[in-house]
Protein backbone atom coordinates (compact mmCIF):
# COMPACT_ATOMS: atom_id res chain seq x y z
CA UNK A 1 0.00 0.00 0.00
CA UNK A 2 1.53 3.60 -1.05
CA UNK A 3 2.48 5.64 1.97
CA UNK A 4 0.45 8.43 0.40
CA UNK A 5 -3.00 6.03 0.35
CA UNK A 6 -5.92 7.35 2.26
CA UNK A 7 -7.05 5.11 5.04
CA UNK A 8 -10.45 4.96 6.42
CA UNK A 9 -11.16 4.44 10.16
CA UNK A 10 -14.74 2.85 11.82
CA UNK A 11 -15.84 2.95 14.94
CA UNK A 12 -19.23 1.05 15.59
CA UNK A 13 -20.90 -1.10 17.90
CA UNK A 14 -24.55 -3.06 17.97
CA UNK A 15 -25.94 -4.32 21.27
CA UNK A 16 -27.96 -7.94 19.87
CA UNK A 17 -27.80 -11.34 20.74
CA UNK A 18 -24.89 -13.50 19.01
CA UNK A 19 -24.07 -16.68 19.00
CA UNK A 20 -21.27 -19.36 17.71
CA UNK A 21 -18.58 -16.88 18.65
CA UNK A 22 -15.80 -18.97 18.03
CA UNK A 23 -16.46 -19.77 14.52
CA UNK A 24 -17.20 -16.27 14.11
CA UNK A 25 -14.40 -15.06 15.56
CA UNK A 26 -12.28 -17.56 13.63
CA UNK A 27 -14.29 -16.07 9.88
CA UNK A 28 -13.44 -13.02 10.63
CA UNK A 29 -10.01 -12.85 11.84
CA UNK A 30 -9.60 -14.62 8.27
CA UNK A 31 -11.66 -12.52 6.55
CA UNK A 32 -9.89 -8.99 7.91
CA UNK A 33 -6.36 -10.37 7.31
CA UNK A 34 -7.47 -10.90 3.27
CA UNK A 35 -8.95 -7.68 3.10
CA UNK A 36 -5.54 -5.89 4.73
CA UNK A 37 -7.42 -4.53 7.34
CA UNK A 38 -6.22 -3.70 10.76
CA UNK A 39 -7.79 -2.81 14.49
CA UNK A 40 -9.75 -4.62 17.28
CA UNK A 41 -13.39 -6.54 16.97
CA UNK A 42 -14.73 -7.79 20.12
CA UNK A 43 -17.33 -9.98 20.24
CA UNK A 44 -19.77 -11.37 22.90
CA UNK A 45 -23.23 -12.67 23.64
CA UNK A 46 -24.07 -9.15 23.77
CA UNK A 47 -23.47 -7.87 20.83
CA UNK A 48 -20.30 -6.80 18.71
CA UNK A 49 -17.89 -3.47 19.56
CA UNK A 50 -15.01 -2.61 16.34
CA UNK A 51 -12.51 -0.06 15.61
CA UNK A 52 -10.77 -1.19 12.09
CA UNK A 53 -8.91 0.62 9.55
CA UNK A 54 -7.93 -0.10 5.99
CA UNK A 55 -8.36 0.98 2.24
CA UNK A 56 -12.07 2.10 1.92
CA UNK A 57 -13.51 -1.03 -0.53
CA UNK A 58 -12.29 -2.94 1.80
CA UNK A 59 -13.53 -1.75 4.78
CA UNK A 60 -17.06 -1.92 2.98
CA UNK A 61 -16.85 -5.50 2.02
CA UNK A 62 -16.13 -6.34 6.17
CA UNK A 63 -19.43 -3.96 6.54
CA UNK A 64 -21.74 -5.71 4.08
CA UNK A 65 -20.29 -9.08 5.81
CA UNK A 66 -21.26 -8.18 8.75
CA UNK A 67 -24.54 -6.62 8.49
CA UNK A 68 -25.13 -10.61 7.19
CA UNK A 69 -25.05 -12.02 10.24
CA UNK A 70 -28.54 -12.07 12.38
CA UNK A 71 -28.79 -9.37 14.63
CA UNK A 72 -25.92 -6.96 13.12
CA UNK A 73 -28.25 -5.93 10.01
CA UNK A 74 -28.05 -2.30 11.74
CA UNK A 75 -24.44 -1.60 12.19
CA UNK A 76 -24.00 2.43 11.41
CA UNK A 77 -20.36 3.08 11.12
CA UNK A 78 -18.94 5.87 11.77
CA UNK A 79 -15.82 7.03 9.53
CA UNK A 80 -12.62 9.42 9.78
CA UNK A 81 -9.78 9.34 7.47
CA UNK A 82 -5.69 9.23 8.27
CA UNK A 83 -2.34 8.83 6.00
CA UNK A 84 -1.57 6.13 8.50
CA UNK A 85 -2.71 2.94 9.35
CA UNK A 86 -3.93 3.96 13.39
CA UNK A 87 -3.74 -0.02 14.16
CA UNK A 88 -0.43 -2.77 14.43
CA UNK A 89 -1.98 -5.52 13.64
CA UNK A 90 -5.90 -7.45 13.91
CA UNK A 91 -7.44 -8.67 16.61
CA UNK A 92 -10.51 -10.26 16.77
CA UNK A 93 -11.30 -11.24 20.57
CA UNK A 94 -14.43 -12.86 22.27
CA UNK A 95 -15.53 -10.92 25.60
CA UNK A 96 -17.64 -11.15 28.33
CA UNK A 97 -19.01 -7.44 27.71
CA UNK A 98 -18.16 -5.81 24.29
CA UNK A 99 -17.92 -2.82 27.21
CA UNK A 100 -16.67 -3.24 30.62
CA UNK A 101 -19.32 -2.52 33.16
CA UNK A 102 -20.05 -5.42 35.38
CA UNK A 103 -23.39 -4.70 36.73
CA UNK A 104 -26.06 -7.36 36.22
CA UNK A 105 -29.46 -6.48 34.48
CA UNK A 106 -28.27 -3.50 32.01
CA UNK A 107 -29.16 -5.28 28.66
CA UNK A 108 -29.25 -2.76 25.83
CA UNK A 109 -30.44 -5.49 23.31
CA UNK A 110 -33.69 -5.59 25.29
CA UNK A 111 -33.65 -1.54 26.34
CA UNK A 112 -31.56 1.75 26.54
CA UNK A 113 -32.83 4.88 26.86
CA UNK A 114 -34.54 7.80 24.59
CA UNK A 115 -31.72 8.97 22.12
CA UNK A 116 -30.88 12.40 21.14
CA UNK A 117 -29.69 13.09 17.72
CA UNK A 118 -26.48 15.17 17.81
CA UNK A 119 -28.48 18.07 15.76
CA UNK A 120 -31.18 18.15 18.58
CA UNK A 121 -28.42 18.48 21.28
CA UNK A 122 -26.99 21.62 19.52
CA UNK A 123 -30.20 23.20 18.78
CA UNK A 124 -31.48 22.16 22.70
CA UNK A 125 -27.74 24.31 23.47
CA UNK A 126 -28.52 27.36 21.12
CA UNK A 127 -31.47 27.99 22.74
CA UNK A 128 -29.85 27.67 25.69
CA UNK A 129 -32.15 24.96 26.95
CA UNK A 130 -31.39 24.45 30.78
CA UNK A 131 -29.68 20.52 30.27
CA UNK A 132 -27.24 19.00 32.18
CA UNK A 133 -24.41 17.31 29.92
CA UNK A 134 -22.85 14.42 31.59
CA UNK A 135 -19.63 13.11 30.58
CA UNK A 136 -19.20 9.13 31.11
CA UNK A 137 -15.73 8.94 29.67
CA UNK A 138 -12.30 8.52 31.86
CA UNK A 139 -10.48 10.92 32.99
CA UNK A 140 -7.74 10.74 30.52
CA UNK A 141 -10.34 11.04 27.84
CA UNK A 142 -11.83 14.07 28.80
CA UNK A 143 -8.34 15.51 29.76
CA UNK A 144 -8.23 16.38 25.77
CA UNK A 145 -11.54 17.97 25.54
CA UNK A 146 -15.15 17.83 26.30
CA UNK A 147 -18.96 19.84 25.54
CA UNK A 148 -18.17 23.65 27.25
CA UNK A 149 -20.05 23.08 31.24
CA UNK A 150 -20.18 19.55 30.84
CA UNK A 151 -19.98 17.50 34.21
CA UNK A 152 -17.59 14.91 34.34
CA UNK A 153 -17.89 11.32 35.95
CA UNK A 154 -14.60 11.33 37.32
CA UNK A 155 -13.48 7.74 36.67
CA UNK A 156 -10.60 5.89 35.64
CA UNK A 157 -12.62 3.18 34.37
CA UNK A 158 -16.07 2.65 32.97
CA UNK A 159 -16.24 -0.16 36.07
CA UNK A 160 -16.30 2.82 38.66
CA UNK A 161 -19.54 4.35 36.65
CA UNK A 162 -21.80 3.58 39.06
CA UNK A 163 -20.18 4.79 41.95
CA UNK A 164 -19.97 7.84 40.30
CA UNK A 165 -23.55 8.41 39.64
CA UNK A 166 -24.66 7.32 43.04
CA UNK A 167 -22.31 10.42 44.55
CA UNK A 168 -24.34 12.94 42.02
CA UNK A 169 -26.67 15.49 44.13
CA UNK A 170 -29.93 14.29 44.80
CA UNK A 171 -31.66 17.01 42.73
CA UNK A 172 -30.03 15.84 39.41
CA UNK A 173 -32.61 13.24 39.40
CA UNK A 174 -35.19 15.98 38.06
CA UNK A 175 -32.68 17.53 36.14
CA UNK A 176 -32.67 16.82 31.66
CA UNK A 177 -29.69 14.72 31.49
CA UNK A 178 -27.91 13.75 27.99
CA UNK A 179 -25.19 11.54 28.87
CA UNK A 180 -22.34 11.37 26.46
CA UNK A 181 -19.13 9.38 25.39
CA UNK A 182 -16.58 8.99 22.43
CA UNK A 183 -18.96 6.73 20.13
CA UNK A 184 -22.45 6.14 22.03
CA UNK A 185 -21.69 2.43 23.57
CA UNK A 186 -20.63 3.49 27.16
CA UNK A 187 -24.36 5.45 27.25
CA UNK A 188 -25.93 2.53 25.95
CA UNK A 189 -25.21 1.04 29.44
CA UNK A 190 -24.73 4.10 31.73
CA UNK A 191 -27.84 5.82 30.89
CA UNK A 192 -30.40 3.20 31.21
CA UNK A 193 -28.40 2.85 34.90
CA UNK A 194 -28.68 6.57 35.95
CA UNK A 195 -32.76 5.55 35.16
CA UNK A 196 -32.70 2.65 37.47
CA UNK A 197 -30.60 4.77 40.05
CA UNK A 198 -34.01 7.21 40.16
CA UNK A 199 -32.58 9.50 37.33
CA UNK A 200 -35.84 10.66 35.45
CA UNK A 201 -35.21 12.36 32.39
CA UNK A 202 -31.99 11.02 30.33
CA UNK A 203 -31.15 10.83 27.13
CA UNK A 204 -27.88 9.16 25.51
CA UNK A 205 -26.02 11.14 22.47
CA UNK A 206 -26.84 9.12 19.43
CA UNK A 207 -23.14 8.23 18.46
CA UNK A 208 -21.60 10.11 20.91
CA UNK A 209 -18.73 13.08 20.55
CA UNK A 210 -18.01 11.67 17.22
CA UNK A 211 -21.01 11.53 15.49
CA UNK A 212 -21.10 14.87 16.72
CA UNK A 213 -18.18 16.35 15.23
CA UNK A 214 -19.58 14.92 11.95
CA UNK A 215 -22.96 16.39 12.08
CA UNK A 216 -22.34 19.55 14.17
CA UNK A 217 -18.32 20.92 14.13
CA UNK A 218 -17.07 22.52 16.94
CA UNK A 219 -20.25 23.63 18.18
CA UNK A 220 -20.08 24.08 22.39
CA UNK A 221 -17.31 21.87 22.65
CA UNK A 222 -13.48 22.79 23.81
CA UNK A 223 -10.72 21.04 22.84
CA UNK A 224 -10.35 17.57 20.87
CA UNK A 225 -12.04 14.17 21.33
CA UNK A 226 -9.60 11.15 22.64
CA UNK A 227 -9.76 7.87 20.37
CA UNK A 228 -8.32 4.14 21.39
CA UNK A 229 -5.89 4.33 18.45
CA UNK A 230 -2.58 5.78 17.51
CA UNK A 231 -4.22 8.82 16.01
CA UNK A 232 -4.97 9.10 20.07
CA UNK A 233 -7.22 12.49 19.07
CA UNK A 234 -9.05 13.96 16.19
CA UNK A 235 -10.33 17.54 16.74
CA UNK A 236 -13.82 18.45 15.20
CA UNK A 237 -13.46 18.02 12.10
CA UNK A 238 -12.32 14.09 12.77
CA UNK A 239 -9.07 15.34 11.36
CA UNK A 240 -6.20 13.82 13.18
CA UNK A 241 -4.47 16.01 15.81
CA UNK A 242 -0.93 16.61 17.18
CA UNK A 243 -1.87 14.84 20.64
CA UNK A 244 0.48 12.14 21.71
CA UNK A 245 -0.28 9.36 24.52
CA UNK A 246 2.41 8.72 27.26
CA UNK A 247 3.90 5.03 27.06
CA UNK A 248 4.66 5.06 30.59
CA UNK A 249 0.80 6.05 32.31
CA UNK A 250 -1.10 6.28 28.96
CA UNK A 251 -2.24 10.03 29.88
CA UNK A 252 -3.23 12.15 26.55
CA UNK A 253 -0.58 14.81 25.60
CA UNK A 254 -1.20 17.68 23.81
CA UNK A 255 1.75 19.47 21.58
CA UNK A 256 2.29 21.92 24.41
CA UNK A 257 2.74 19.27 26.68
CA UNK A 258 5.03 16.94 24.69
CA UNK A 259 7.63 20.19 24.36
CA UNK A 260 7.96 20.03 28.29
CA UNK A 261 11.30 18.77 29.70
CA UNK A 262 9.82 15.68 31.54
CA UNK A 263 8.42 14.32 28.43
CA UNK A 264 10.54 11.65 27.21
CA UNK A 265 9.50 9.38 24.63
CA UNK A 266 8.85 5.58 26.00
CA UNK A 267 9.87 7.19 29.51
CA UNK A 268 7.91 9.70 31.30
CA UNK A 269 5.72 12.75 31.03
CA UNK A 270 4.27 15.84 33.05
CA UNK A 271 1.97 13.68 34.85
CA UNK A 272 3.83 10.66 35.70
CA UNK A 273 7.30 12.28 35.86
CA UNK A 274 9.42 11.71 39.08
CA UNK A 275 12.47 12.69 40.28
CA UNK A 276 15.04 10.35 41.00
CA UNK A 277 14.91 10.87 44.74
CA UNK A 278 10.59 10.74 44.48
CA UNK A 279 11.20 7.18 42.59
CA UNK A 280 13.47 6.33 45.41
CA UNK A 281 11.12 6.73 48.03
CA UNK A 282 8.52 4.93 46.21
CA UNK A 283 10.68 2.10 45.33
CA UNK A 284 11.54 2.32 49.19
CA UNK A 285 7.78 2.22 50.61
CA UNK A 286 6.98 -0.69 48.41
CA UNK A 287 10.12 -2.55 49.50
CA UNK A 288 9.51 -1.90 53.28
CA UNK A 289 5.75 -3.57 52.78
CA UNK A 290 7.00 -6.31 50.54
CA UNK A 291 9.63 -6.82 53.14
CA UNK A 292 6.30 -6.34 56.10
CA UNK A 293 4.68 -9.11 54.75
CA UNK A 294 7.35 -11.67 54.16
CA UNK A 295 8.03 -11.33 58.20
CA UNK A 296 4.70 -11.43 59.24
CA UNK A 297 4.59 -13.77 61.21
CA UNK A 298 8.22 -14.34 61.32
CA UNK A 299 9.37 -16.95 58.54
CA UNK A 300 10.99 -19.26 61.18
CA UNK A 301 8.33 -19.30 63.69
CA UNK A 302 5.91 -21.66 62.59
CA UNK A 303 7.46 -25.32 63.02
CA UNK A 304 8.48 -27.05 59.77
CA UNK A 305 10.87 -29.70 58.80
CA UNK A 306 14.71 -28.95 58.49
CA UNK A 307 17.43 -30.75 56.55
CA UNK A 308 20.88 -29.65 57.44
CA UNK A 309 23.73 -31.44 54.59
CA UNK A 310 26.77 -32.16 56.02
CA UNK A 311 30.04 -33.00 53.50
CA UNK A 312 32.37 -35.42 54.91
CA UNK A 313 35.84 -33.30 54.66
CA UNK A 314 39.03 -34.95 53.69
CA UNK A 315 40.11 -35.28 57.55
CA UNK A 316 37.10 -37.71 58.11
CA UNK A 317 37.51 -40.18 55.25
CA UNK A 318 37.41 -43.47 56.22
CA UNK A 319 35.68 -42.18 59.66
CA UNK A 320 32.55 -43.37 61.47
CA UNK A 321 29.73 -40.76 60.91
CA UNK A 322 29.94 -40.01 64.70
CA UNK A 323 33.49 -38.88 64.42
CA UNK A 324 33.04 -37.16 61.73
CA UNK A 325 30.09 -35.43 63.18
CA UNK A 326 32.29 -34.92 66.23
CA UNK A 327 34.98 -33.24 63.69
CA UNK A 328 33.07 -30.72 62.15
CA UNK A 329 30.86 -29.43 64.75
CA UNK A 330 33.03 -30.20 67.76
CA UNK A 331 30.71 -27.34 69.90
CA UNK A 332 28.24 -29.90 70.13
CA UNK A 333 28.93 -32.77 72.54
CA UNK A 334 29.31 -36.37 71.44
CA UNK A 335 26.91 -37.78 73.41
CA UNK A 336 24.06 -35.02 71.45
CA UNK A 337 25.47 -36.56 67.92
CA UNK A 338 25.25 -39.97 69.16
CA UNK A 339 21.35 -39.61 70.09
CA UNK A 340 20.69 -37.60 66.76
CA UNK A 341 22.46 -41.02 65.36
CA UNK A 342 20.45 -43.40 67.34
CA UNK A 343 16.92 -41.69 66.80
CA UNK A 344 17.73 -42.07 63.25
CA UNK A 345 18.35 -38.17 61.62
CA UNK A 346 20.90 -39.18 59.97
CA UNK A 347 20.17 -40.30 56.61
CA UNK A 348 21.28 -40.12 52.96
CA UNK A 349 19.90 -38.04 49.64
CA UNK A 350 17.99 -40.86 49.35
CA UNK A 351 16.76 -40.96 52.75
CA UNK A 352 18.19 -44.26 54.03
CA UNK A 353 19.17 -44.01 58.31
CA UNK A 354 22.97 -43.81 58.44
CA UNK A 355 23.83 -45.60 61.84
CA UNK A 356 26.52 -44.01 64.08
CA UNK A 357 29.13 -46.60 63.65
CA UNK A 358 29.14 -46.02 59.47
CA UNK A 359 32.09 -45.40 57.60
CA UNK A 360 32.11 -42.33 55.22
CA UNK A 361 34.29 -41.64 52.56
CA UNK A 362 35.11 -37.80 51.70
CA UNK A 363 33.47 -35.94 49.54
CA UNK A 364 29.96 -37.77 50.75
CA UNK A 365 27.18 -35.74 51.18
CA UNK A 366 24.35 -36.52 54.43
CA UNK A 367 21.47 -34.89 55.68
CA UNK A 368 21.16 -33.97 59.33
CA UNK A 369 17.14 -33.96 59.98
CA UNK A 370 15.43 -31.52 62.39
CA UNK A 371 11.96 -32.44 62.74
CA UNK A 372 9.29 -29.47 63.60
CA UNK A 373 11.71 -27.06 64.09
CA UNK A 374 10.27 -23.30 65.62
CA UNK A 375 13.12 -21.11 65.35
CA UNK A 376 14.12 -17.89 68.35
CA UNK A 377 12.41 -14.49 67.37
CA UNK A 378 14.42 -11.77 66.33
CA UNK A 379 13.95 -8.44 64.86
CA UNK A 380 12.92 -7.87 61.57
CA UNK A 381 12.21 -4.39 61.42
CA UNK A 382 14.85 -3.85 58.27
CA UNK A 383 14.72 -0.87 56.38
CA UNK A 384 16.21 0.14 53.11
CA UNK A 385 18.35 2.89 52.64
CA UNK A 386 18.81 2.68 48.92
CA UNK A 387 18.42 0.39 45.64
CA UNK A 388 19.73 0.51 42.33
CA UNK A 389 20.13 -2.21 39.77
CA UNK A 390 23.43 -3.45 41.25
CA UNK A 391 23.12 -2.39 45.32
CA UNK A 392 21.17 -2.85 48.07
CA UNK A 393 21.44 -0.97 51.58
CA UNK A 394 19.86 -1.64 54.47
CA UNK A 395 19.76 -0.59 58.17
CA UNK A 396 19.90 -3.78 59.46
CA UNK A 397 18.24 -4.32 63.33
CA UNK A 398 19.20 -6.40 65.89
CA UNK A 399 18.98 -9.42 66.54
CA UNK A 400 19.14 -10.63 63.22
CA UNK A 401 21.72 -13.19 61.83
CA UNK A 402 22.65 -12.41 58.33
CA UNK A 403 23.06 -15.93 57.42
CA UNK A 404 22.41 -19.18 58.21
CA UNK A 405 23.79 -21.15 61.23
CA UNK A 406 22.57 -22.73 64.84
CA UNK A 407 19.03 -22.31 65.39
CA UNK A 408 18.88 -20.16 63.03
CA UNK A 409 17.93 -21.35 59.15
CA UNK A 410 14.65 -18.86 58.29
CA UNK A 411 15.02 -15.81 60.71
CA UNK A 412 17.79 -14.85 58.99
CA UNK A 413 18.65 -11.57 56.79
CA UNK A 414 19.64 -13.97 54.02
CA UNK A 415 16.05 -15.72 54.16
CA UNK A 416 14.07 -12.73 54.27
CA UNK A 417 15.72 -10.89 51.28
CA UNK A 418 15.55 -14.02 49.21
CA UNK A 419 11.82 -13.83 49.87
CA UNK A 420 11.37 -10.15 48.93
CA UNK A 421 13.66 -10.09 45.93
CA UNK A 422 13.06 -13.28 44.70
CA UNK A 423 14.01 -14.42 42.12
CA UNK A 424 17.36 -12.69 42.97
CA UNK A 425 19.38 -13.84 45.73
CA UNK A 426 21.07 -10.45 47.21
CA UNK A 427 24.76 -11.14 48.27
CA UNK A 428 26.33 -9.80 51.24
CA UNK A 429 29.40 -8.52 50.49
CA UNK A 430 31.09 -8.23 53.95
CA UNK A 431 30.16 -9.22 57.54
CA UNK A 432 27.98 -8.03 59.95
CA UNK A 433 26.75 -9.82 63.93
CA UNK A 434 23.51 -10.76 64.46
CA UNK A 435 23.51 -8.23 67.39
CA UNK A 436 25.07 -5.73 65.84
CA UNK A 437 22.83 -2.81 64.17
CA UNK A 438 23.43 -0.49 60.87
CA UNK A 439 24.67 -0.06 57.14
CA UNK A 440 25.01 -3.45 55.47
CA UNK A 441 25.79 -3.54 51.98
CA UNK A 442 24.91 -6.35 49.51
CA UNK A 443 25.07 -6.79 45.76
CA UNK A 444 22.24 -7.99 43.48
CA UNK A 445 24.22 -10.34 41.22
CA UNK A 446 27.28 -12.28 41.41
CA UNK A 447 28.99 -9.52 38.88
CA UNK A 448 28.90 -6.74 40.93
CA UNK A 449 30.33 -8.22 44.07
CA UNK A 450 32.72 -9.22 43.02
CA UNK A 451 33.54 -5.51 42.04
CA UNK A 452 32.48 -4.38 45.51
CA UNK A 453 34.38 -7.34 48.05
CA UNK A 454 37.28 -7.33 46.86
CA UNK A 455 37.21 -3.52 48.42
CA UNK A 456 36.79 -5.00 51.54
CA UNK A 457 39.57 -7.45 51.25
CA UNK A 458 41.72 -4.67 50.10
CA UNK A 459 40.95 -2.17 52.82
CA UNK A 460 39.34 0.09 50.37
CA UNK A 461 36.07 0.90 52.27
CA UNK A 462 35.95 3.22 54.90
CA UNK A 463 33.86 1.69 58.17
CA UNK A 464 32.49 3.88 60.90
CA UNK A 465 31.17 2.41 64.27
CA UNK A 466 29.46 3.50 67.32
CA UNK A 467 30.18 1.78 70.33
CA UNK A 468 28.54 2.50 74.37
CA UNK A 469 31.88 0.74 76.28
CA UNK A 470 31.74 -0.02 80.11
CA UNK A 471 34.62 2.42 81.54
CA UNK A 472 36.18 5.82 80.52
CA UNK A 473 39.40 5.29 78.35
CA UNK A 474 42.03 7.57 79.34
CA UNK A 475 43.70 9.20 76.23
CA UNK A 476 40.91 10.89 74.05
CA UNK A 477 42.03 8.74 70.64
CA UNK A 478 43.67 5.23 70.66
CA UNK A 479 44.63 2.38 68.34
CA UNK A 480 44.12 -1.33 68.67
CA UNK A 481 46.71 -3.72 66.74
CA UNK A 482 46.29 -6.30 68.67
CA UNK A 483 46.01 -9.80 66.13
CA UNK A 484 42.80 -11.53 66.50
CA UNK A 485 43.10 -15.51 66.23
CA UNK A 486 42.25 -17.55 63.14
CA UNK A 487 40.30 -20.21 64.33
CA UNK A 488 37.18 -20.11 66.01
CA UNK A 489 36.78 -21.08 69.65
CA UNK A 490 33.96 -21.39 71.99
CA UNK A 491 30.52 -20.35 70.28
CA UNK A 492 32.56 -19.78 67.41
CA UNK A 493 34.27 -16.63 68.22
CA UNK A 494 37.97 -15.43 68.27
CA UNK A 495 40.38 -13.88 70.37
CA UNK A 496 43.44 -11.98 71.19
CA UNK A 497 46.63 -14.20 69.68
CA UNK A 498 49.78 -13.11 69.21
CA UNK A 499 49.92 -16.30 66.26
CA UNK A 500 46.73 -14.83 64.95
CA UNK A 501 45.80 -12.55 61.96
CA UNK A 502 46.79 -8.68 61.68
CA UNK A 503 43.93 -6.57 62.84
CA UNK A 504 44.23 -2.88 63.70
CA UNK A 505 41.14 -0.25 64.69
CA UNK A 506 41.28 3.61 65.55
CA UNK A 507 39.10 4.98 68.55
CA UNK A 508 37.88 8.17 69.21
CA UNK A 509 36.05 9.17 72.40
CA UNK A 510 33.00 11.31 71.45
CA UNK A 511 31.21 11.28 75.45
CA UNK A 512 32.17 10.19 79.12
CA UNK A 513 29.23 10.02 80.68
CA UNK A 514 28.31 10.45 84.37
CA UNK A 515 27.12 6.59 84.37
CA UNK A 516 30.80 5.32 83.74
CA UNK A 517 29.92 4.40 80.30
CA UNK A 518 31.84 6.00 76.72
CA UNK A 519 30.40 7.00 73.62
CA UNK A 520 33.07 5.94 71.15
CA UNK A 521 33.93 6.12 67.47
CA UNK A 522 35.66 3.10 66.42
CA UNK A 523 37.04 2.89 62.84
CA UNK A 524 38.15 -1.10 61.88
CA UNK A 525 41.05 -0.55 58.99
CA UNK A 526 41.33 -4.91 59.02
CA UNK A 527 37.94 -6.87 58.63
CA UNK A 528 38.38 -9.91 61.15
CA UNK A 529 35.27 -11.21 63.08
CA UNK A 530 34.54 -9.19 65.82
CA UNK A 531 37.31 -7.38 65.42
CA UNK A 532 35.64 -4.21 67.44
CA UNK A 533 34.54 -6.19 70.15
CA UNK A 534 37.49 -8.19 70.89
CA UNK A 535 39.58 -5.23 70.35
CA UNK A 536 37.25 -2.98 73.65
CA UNK A 537 37.30 -5.93 75.31
CA UNK A 538 40.94 -7.07 75.18
CA UNK A 539 41.51 -2.67 75.86
CA UNK A 540 39.44 -3.63 79.26
CA UNK A 541 36.07 -1.90 77.97
CA UNK A 542 34.14 -4.52 76.61
CA UNK A 543 31.02 -3.30 74.58
CA UNK A 544 27.33 -2.64 76.65
CA UNK A 545 25.08 -5.55 76.58
CA UNK A 546 27.53 -8.21 74.64
CA UNK A 547 26.93 -11.48 75.32
CA UNK A 548 29.81 -13.31 74.74
CA UNK A 549 32.93 -10.70 75.61
CA UNK A 550 32.25 -9.96 79.15
CA UNK A 551 33.90 -7.68 81.96
CA UNK A 552 37.56 -8.78 82.86
CA UNK A 553 38.29 -10.85 79.85
CA UNK A 554 35.33 -13.48 80.83
CA UNK A 555 34.00 -14.88 77.72
CA UNK A 556 29.79 -15.66 78.00
CA UNK A 557 27.12 -18.16 76.89
CA UNK A 558 26.28 -17.08 73.75
CA UNK A 559 26.49 -15.11 70.74
CA UNK A 560 23.34 -14.29 69.23
CA UNK A 561 21.24 -11.87 71.83
CA UNK A 562 17.03 -12.56 72.21
CA UNK A 563 14.46 -10.18 71.61
CA UNK A 564 14.17 -8.05 74.70
CA UNK A 565 17.48 -8.63 75.64
CA UNK A 566 19.37 -5.47 76.79
CA UNK A 567 21.17 -4.63 72.90
CA UNK A 568 24.77 -4.86 72.13
CA UNK A 569 25.60 -1.14 71.80
CA UNK A 570 27.36 -1.51 68.46
CA UNK A 571 26.34 0.11 65.29
CA UNK A 572 27.53 0.21 62.03
CA UNK A 573 27.09 3.91 61.32
CA UNK A 574 28.80 4.67 58.13
CA UNK A 575 30.41 3.06 54.87
CA UNK A 576 32.10 4.62 51.81
CA UNK A 577 33.40 2.20 49.07
CA UNK A 578 33.27 2.26 45.45
CA UNK A 579 29.88 1.87 43.08
CA UNK A 580 30.14 -1.10 41.26
CA UNK A 581 28.25 0.68 37.88
CA UNK A 582 29.27 4.41 38.93
CA UNK A 583 32.67 3.58 39.54
CA UNK A 584 32.49 6.40 42.34
CA UNK A 585 33.15 7.05 45.54
CA UNK A 586 29.80 6.30 47.59
CA UNK A 587 28.76 7.17 50.91
CA UNK A 588 25.22 5.65 53.27
CA UNK A 589 25.09 6.30 56.79
CA UNK A 590 22.42 4.80 59.30
CA UNK A 591 20.76 6.65 61.76
CA UNK A 592 21.95 6.02 65.36
CA UNK A 593 20.01 4.06 67.80
CA UNK A 594 18.73 5.79 70.97
CA UNK A 595 21.40 4.50 73.22
CA UNK A 596 23.85 6.45 70.50
CA UNK A 597 21.93 9.97 70.43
Amino acid sequence: MPATATITNISCYQFADLSGLKDMRARLLERCKELGLKGTILLSTEGINMFVAGVRENVDALMDELRAIPGLEGLKPKYSESTEQPFRRMLVRIKKEIIAFGVEGIEPAKYTSPRLEPKVLKQWLDEGRPVILYDTRNDYEVKLGTFKGAVVAGVDSFREFPEAVRRLPPEMKKAEIVSFCTGGIRCEKAAPFMEREGFEHVWQLEGGILKYFEECGSAHYDGECFVFDQRVGVDPGLHETASSQCFACQTPLTAEEQADPRYVEHVSCPYCFKTSEEQQRENLAQRHAAILQAVTPLPGSVPYDQTRPLNVPEACDHATILDCLCHVMPHIPREQWLAVCEEGRMVTDERVIVPAHQIVRAGERYLHLKPAQREPDVNADIRVLFEDEAIIVLNKPAPLPVHVGGRFNRNTLQFILNTVWHPLKPRSVHRLDASTTGVTVLCKTRHFASFVQPQFERGEVEKLYLARVKGHPPQDAFTCDAPISDEAGKLGGRSVDAEGQEARTEFRVLRRDADGTALLEARPLTGRTNQIRIHLWHLGFPILGDAAYLADGEVGETQTLAVGDPPLCLHALRITFTHPLTKERVTFEAEPPEWAK
